[in-house]
C-alpha cells in the first residue's frame, strides 16, 4: 500500500457510515491548553473571527486570516481549501494552493504556518447520527419584485453556488446583462450548518446584501423572511423556510412535494435539485474577479469615497475633495442598503457631485502650477539680461547665445531621443502594427534596453499577429497556431518583453490543445497518459501564477478579443486542478495499492479494488488496459510458481504490458522468479528441433543444459519427450499388430497439439482409419475422468489442514493422485475430439472446467505457503497434484 494511501476498506466505511474530524492541536510550549476540534458538520469555517480561533489568545491566531481556509466532507472524503489566505495552509508541510487538498487520518494540518493541528476520522455513534442532526429544512427563494420577470428558486439540495454562469441566473443574460454581469462566477454558496440555513460571500466583486447589510468574511444564518441579494437590487430574493419531517426524505421525495405545491407555477419555478460540489466551491481562483462588471452602487462607502473624494483632496494637498466624496458616498451607501433590503434599484449616483466637485478643483490647480513655473524661468532670465546688472554685456550677450544654443542642443537630443518613440505611437494609431515591429527591430539594435520601446514593440506584435493566432486557436487549428507562435517568437527574439508574452501564449495554446484532444474538459482522464500532461500544465502556471495572470491582463488589455480565450483558459485551469487533485491523485493512489499487492503476490486482491475505482471515480478511463495486464501478469505468476515451464515459455513469447506498473513489476519477475534469456534461448531451439522431428538433437539439448532454477523442470521436461520418443520408435516396430491399434490411440491421446505436432501429424492418417475406435477411447477416458472427479468430490476436497502438513500423509496422496489422474484422463480424452474434429457432450466441457479449476486452486493455495513449508516438501506436493499438462502427463 502507497504511503499516505486510505485502506479501500476505510475508504468505503468512511463514505458509508457518519464520522466526525477530529483536530488535536500540536502540543508546544507557546500554546499547551488548546482543546480539540470535532468538526460535526460537512462544511468548517478557519478564521481568526470564527469559532473557536476568535477565543484564542491574539498572539496565538496572528497569522490567521479573517478568512483564511475551509474544511469540508464530501463523498466520504475530507479536504482543506485555502481561501486564498496571507500566510497559507499547509497538508504535512505541502502548500494548498488553489486546488482543495485531499485530509486523510493521520495528517498534519497547519494554519498560517505555526497553529498546526493533527487529523482524525472518528466513527459518530449510531445515536448521535440518527437523532443528533436536525433535519435539513426546504428553501424557497422568492424573488422580491415582480416586473423583473424573475422565476422563484425552489433549492432541494445543498449546497448551492450562486454563479453567473450557472444558467438558474445566467439565463437572463440577453435581458438584463450588466445585472447578470454584477455576480460573480463564484458568488456566494448557501449551505447547512447545524442544521441551519447559512449564507458565505465567495469574496465577490459586487458583494452579497442580507437585510441591507453587506456580507464580510463570515458566513450568516438565514432565517425565514430574510432579504438576500446577490451583487446588487436586482437579484434580491425573500427566504421562505419549511421544516422538514423528522425523517429527512430524499431529494426525490422533495421534487414531489415542491412539484405538488406548485402544479400551477411549474413553468415559473426554477427547481434546483442537484447540490454543487464544494470542490468548484472552494477552487480560489485569483482571476475571477476580472471578467465582472463594477455595480457602483454596491460598492462599500469607504471604496467609493476613496475613488471619488480622495483624488480631489490629494491634487491640491487639502482633505476638503475627499472629505465631501466621503460624505456623499456614505449618504448613497445608506440609501443603496435601504433599497436592497426592499428590493428596489434607486438612488446610487449620490457620492459623485461632491467627488466631481474635488476633481474639478484638483484640474484647476493642476492647470495653474505650470504657467506658473514658466513665469519663474522667464523671470530669471530677464534678470539675467537685464541692462543694469553688473556684467560685460558682451560676455553677457556670448553667454546668452551659449546658453539658447545649448538649449537648442537639449531640446533637438530630446526631441530625437523620442522620435523613436513617437514613430512606433503613430505607426500603432494607424494600424501599420507590421511596420511598427520592424521599426522596433531596428532602433533595438543599438538601444536593446530601452523599456518604453519594448512595450510599444510587444503592443505592436500583439495586436498584428494574435487575432489570427486566436482564429487558429478557435477552428482547433493547432498546428497553425504553433506555427504563428513560432512566427512571433521569432520576431520577439530581441525583446524579451515581447518574449515573455508569447510564451504565455505558448501556455494558453497548450491548455487548449489538450483539452480538445482529450474531447473536452469534461471528457474521461485518460490513465497513463493525460496525468504528465496535466501536472506539466499546472506547474507551468503554479510557478508564478500572479506573473502569469499579469501578463494575461496585459495581453487582453492589448487585443481586447483575448479576453474570451483568457476567462476559457481560466475555467479550464480551475477544471484541471480538480481533476489533479481527485483524478490524478487517485490514479496516483492506485498504482501504489498495484505495487503493494503485486509485491506481496496478490493479484488476486485487484480485481475487487478497480472495480471499487470504477465505481468511485467514472470518469476514470483506461482500467480495461489495467485489468488485462492484470490478466496477463497473474497469469504469468501462477505459471512460474506452479513451475510449469512449457506454458511459462509460451505467455513469455506472447506478454505485452501497457501500463507502468505492470511493466516495472514484470521487469522484476523476469529478473528473479522467470527462466533467463539463455535458457529462453535454448528452450526455443529444442521446441524448434522437436517439432522437425529432430528427437535426438532436442534430447540431447535438454541433457546438455547448464545448471539453473529450473533444471528440475528441465529434466523432467527431457525424460516426458525421451517416453514419446520411446513410444513412437515402439509403435513403428508393431505396426499391423494385434494390439496396434490400441497401442495409437493411447500414445494419440497422450500428445499435445501443439508442442507434439510433429507426432500428431506422422500418425494421424492410421488414427483416422480408427475414427470410431478413437472416439471409443476418447469417451472412455472422460467417463473414467468423471468417475475419479466423483471420487475426489466424495472424500472431500484438500484442505487448508493438509496441505499445511509437515509431510505426506497417506489422504493427502490419495486425494492428490485422484485429481491429478482425473485432469490427465480428462484432457487426453478431449485432446482426441479436438483433433478429429468431433462433436462431444457438453456435460465434458464442464467436467473438464471444473477439475481444472479445482488444480489450479490447489497448486495456488499450495504456491502460496512456499514461506511456511520446506522447499522440498512444496515441490513433492506440487509434483503429486501436477503441473503442467504438457510436462506431468503419465505414460499411456
Amino acid at each position: 500500500m502507497a504511503a499516505g494511501e486510505a485502506p479501500i476498506a476505510e475508504m468505503r466505511a468512511t463514505e458509508d457510515a457518519a464520522f466526525d474530524v477530529v483536530l488535536t492541536p500540536r502540543v508546544s510550549a507557546q500554546r499547551p491548553a488548546l482543546d480539540a476540534i470535532r468538526i460535526v458538520d460537512s462544511l468548517f469555517a478557519i478564521g481568526r473571527s470564527e469559532a473557536p480561533f476568535n477565543d484564542y489568545p491574539p498572539q496565538w491566531t496572528a497569522a490567521l486570516s479573517r478568512r483564511h481556509a475551509r474544511v469540508f466532507v464530501e463523498h466520504g472524503a475530507v479536504y482543506v481549501a485555502d481561501l486564498g489566505s496571507k500566510n497559507g495552509t499547509s497538508v504535512n508541510g505541502v502548500a494548498v494552493r488553489q486546488t482543495p487538498a485531499r485530509v486523510r487520518s493521520g495528517d498534519e494540518l497547519c494554519f498560517g504556518g505555526d497553529l498546526c493541528y493533527r487529523v482524525a476520522l472518528e466513527p459518530r455513534a449510531r445515536i448521535v447520527a440518527n437523532a443528533g442532526t436536525p433535519a435539513a429544512p426546504h428553501l424557497l427563494l422568492v424573488p422580491q419584485r415582480d416586473d423583473l420577470g424573475l422565476q422563484p428558486l425552489d433549492v432541494l439540495a445543498l449546497p448551492f453556488l450562486v454563479s453567473k454562469t450557472d444558467d438558474v441566473f445566467a439565463r437572463y443574460k440577453d435581458r438584463y446583462p450588466h445585472q447578470v454581469n454584477y455576480i460573480s462566477r463564484r458568488h456566494a454558496h448557501l449551505f447547512l450548518k447545524g442544521g441551519e440555513l447559512y449564507v458565505e460571500d465567495l469574496g465577490s466583486t459586487n458583494g452579497t446584501f442580507v437585510n441591507g447589510r453587506r456580507l464580510d468574511e463570515s458566513a450568516q444564518a438565514l432565517a425565514d423572511g430574510d432579504v438576500v441579494a446577490f451583487g446588487g437590487d436586482h437579484f434580491v430574493y425573500r427566504v421562505s423556510l419549511q421544516n422538514s419531517s423528522d425523517v429527512e426524505p430524499t431529494v426525490t421525495q422533495l421534487a414531489l412535494n415542491a412539484a405538488a405545491e406548485h402544479a400551477a407555477d411549474a413553468d415559473k419555478t426554477t427547481f434546483v435539485g442537484t447540490a454543487h460540489s464544494f470542490l468548484e466551491i472552494f477552487c480560489v481562483d485569483p482571476a475571477v474577479q476580472r471578467e465582472d462588471e463594477v455595480n457602483e452602487a454596491a460598492q462599500p462607502a469607504s471604496a467609493r469615497a476613496k475613488r471619488d473624494g480622495a483624488g480631489g483632496g490629494s491634487a491640491n494637498g487639502t482633505a476638503r475633495g475627499a472629505g465631501a466624496g466621503a460624505n456623499q458616498a456614505n449618504q448613497a451607501n445608506q440609501a443603496n442598503q435601504a433599497n436592497y433590503a426592499n428590493g428596489n434599484g434607486t438612488g446610487a449616483a449620490h457620492g459623485k457631485s461632491g467627488a466631481g466637485g474635488a476633481r474639478g478643483a484638483a484640474g484647476k490647480n493642476a492647470a495653474t502650477r505650470q504657467p506658473r513655473r514658466w513665469r519663474l524661468l522667464a523671470g530669471e532670465l530677464h534678470k539675467a539680461l537685464a541692462d543694469g546688472e553688473r556684467i560685460n554685456v558682451r560676455r553677457a550677450a556670448a553667454g546668452g547665445v551659449v546658453a539658447v544654443a545649448i538649449a537648442v542642443a537639449i531640446g533637438a537630443g530630446l526631441y530625437l531621443h523620442g522620435a523613436s518613440e513617437r514613430e512606433l505611437r503613430n505607426l500603432l494609431a494607424s494600424g501599420d502594427y507590421s511596420s511598427a515591429v520592424t521599426a522596433a527591430r531596428a532602433y533595438f539594435a543599438s538601444h536593446p534596453a530601452d523599456t518604453k520601446i519594448r512595450a510599444l514593440a510587444s503592443e505592436a506584435l500583439l495586436k498584428g499577429k494574435l487575432p489570427g493566432w486566436l482564429n487558429a486557436l478557435e477552428k482547433a487549428q493547432f498546428d497553425q497556431a504553433d506555427a504563428l507562435l513560432q512566427d512571433m517568437k521569432s520576431l520577439s527574439a530581441d525583446n524579451v518583453d515581447a518574449g515573455a508574452l508569447v510564451g504565455e501564449l505558448q501556455w494558453v495554446g497548450d491548455l487548449e490543445r489538450f483539452v480538445a484532444a482529450r474531447g473536452g474538459v469534461d471528457a474521461p482522464i485518460r490513465m497513463y497518459q493525460d496525468e504528465s500532461t496535466i501536472s506539466n500544465l499546472l506547474q507551468r502556471w503554479d510557478d508564478d501564477p500572479r506573473t502569469h495572470q499579469r501578463a494575461l491582463d496585459r495581453i487582453a488589455g492589448y487585443v481586447p478579443v483575448f479576453a474570451e480565450p483568457y476567462a476559457q483558459a481560466l475555467s479550464h485551469l480551475r477544471k484541471l486542478e480538480s481533476d489533479d487533485s481527485v483524478y490524478v491523485a487517485a490514479i496516483e493512489r492506485l498504482n501504489g495499492v498495484i505495487r503493494s499487492e503485486l509485491a506481496h503476490d496478490k493479484p488476486d486482491a485487484l480485481p475487487q479494488i478497480l472495480d471499487d475505482y470504477a465505481q468511485r471515480y467514472p470518469r476514470l478511463a483506461g482500467l480495461d488496459r489495467v485489468r488485462e495486464d492484470l490478466r496477463q501478469y497473474t497469469a504469468l505468476l501462477n505459471a512460474a510458481l506452479a513451475r510449469q515451464l512449457t506454458s511459462l515459455l509460451t505467455m513469455m513469447k506472447t506478454a505485452r504490458f501497457s501500463t507502468p506498473p505492470f511493466q516495472a513489476q514484470y521487469r522484476q519477475l523476469a529478473a528473479t522468479r522467470l527462466p533467463s534469456a539463455a535458457l529462453v534461448e535454448r528452450e526455443n531451439a529444442v521446441d524448434a528441433e522437436w517439432q522437425r522431428g529432430d528427437m535426438q538433437h532436442a534430447l540431447g539439448d535438454l541433457q546438455s543444459m547448464p545448471a539453473s532454477p529450473w533444471s528440475d523442470v528441465v529434466a523432467a521436461q527431457a525424460a516426458h519427450k525421451k517416453t514419446l520418443a520411446d513410444q513412437y520408435a515402439e509403435l513403428q516396430k508393431t505396426r499391423g499388430g494385434k494390439d496396434y491399434d490400441q497401442r495409437l490411440l493411447s500414445f494419440y491421446a497422450s500428445l499435445d497439439p501443439q508442442a507434439d505436432a510433429w507426432f500428431v501429424q506422422s500418425i494421424q492418417k492410421d488414427v483416422a482409419a480408427l475414427h470410431d475406435k478413437a472416439l471409443t477411447r476418447a469417451q472412455d477416458l472422460l467417463v473414467r475422468a468423471q468417475n475419479l472427479w466423483k471420487a475426489y468430490r466424495a472424500a472431500g476436497p484438500i484442505g487448508g489442514t493438509q496441505r499445511l502438513e509437515a509431510g505426506l500423509s497417506a489422504g493427502f496422496r490419495n486425494q492428490a493422485r485422484l485429481l491429478s489422474d482425473a485432469q490427465a484422463a480428462a484432457h487426453q480424452g478431449m485432446r482426441i475430439y479436438t483433433q478429429l474434429k468431433a462433436d462431444h457432450p457438453a456435460d465434458f466441457d464442464r467436467l473438464l472446467a471444473d477439475i481444472d479449476a479445482e488444480a489450479d486452486l490447489q497448486r495456488r493455495s499450495l504456491t502460496e505457503l512456499r514461506m511456511v513449508l520446506d522447499p522440498g516438501l512444496l515441490k513433492a506436493k506440487l509434483a503429486l497434484i501436477g503441473g503442467d499438462q504438457s510436462e506431468t502427463r503419465p505414460a499411456p
